[in-house]
């Protein structure tokens, strides 16, 4: 049997740009998506704390060192500059693996820089 798990976390990072009139998505640091495993268009589901709004979109590679944390498209309805979002990534594990699978958790201080790992 598989199961759906964490794959990897971006908590707290806080939203710096949004464009309505983009093509859509998530533009998150390159450097960030690197270390927290994901990939340019990785499905992601986004939780606002700021609103409690929850939404699914994928990511884009933002340019490295740029701290970028954007919503676009219909996502930049679902959130504020300054709100601080969780994005999380899901993978399928096998039953049997789920003792040794370990999720990527990034801890994000407020200006998008990484303060820890777990």
């Amino acid at each position: 049997m598989q199961r759906i798990i964490l794959k990897s976390k971006i908590h707290r990072i806080t939203v710096t740009d949004k464009d309505i009139n983009y093509e859509g998505s998530i533009e998150i640091d390159s450097d960030i998506l690197k270390q927290a495993d994901i990939y340019e268009g990785e499905l992601v589901q986004v939780v606002n704390l700021n609103t409690g709004d929850r939404f699914e979109t994928y990511t884009i590679k933002g340019k490295p060192g740029s701290r970028i944390c954007a919503l676009n498209g219909g996502a930049a309805r679902k959130g504020e500059i300054g709100d601080i979002l969780l994005v999380i990534s899901y993978c399928l594990v096998d039953s049997n693996k789920l003792p040794t699978h370990k999720p990527v958790i990034l801890l994000m201080d407020k200006g998008n820089e990484v303060k820890g790992k777990k």
